[in-house]
């Protein structure tokens, strides 16, 4: 399943906070990589927050997955997860076709 994070900083989290753990949260976030449970990962353009795109068996394990990073561990970001389906919207242009 595809599930669609949105990170989203914590009131009261300070750069010096993010930057004691960002070596924890930087090789974290590569192991996701490599093992594909994080299949996509931006920046948003308009706030310095994250968004993900993650393979996952469910929106439970992509949070407990999410709530492992250092980051969100020590309470300075949480997620917003959205699951994803397949598009199905072409179906409608050959239902009477």
């Amino acid at each position: 399943m595809k599930i669609l994070a949105f990170e989203h900083k914590l009131p009261g989290a300070t750069a010096d906070q993010f930057q004691q753990y960002a070596n924890d949260e930087t090789s974290k976030v590569s192991e996701y990589l490599q093992t594909g449970i994080i299949h996509e990962l931006y920046f948003r353009a308009d706030k310095d927050e994250a968004v993900l795109i993650l393979d996952c068996q469910s929106i439970d394990k992509a949070r407990k997955i999410l709530e492992a990073l250092p980051f969100a561990r020590e309470n300075l970001i949480t997620f917003e997860l959205l699951p994803l389906k397949a598009y199905s919207g072409y179906e409608r242009q050959f239902v009477n076709a």
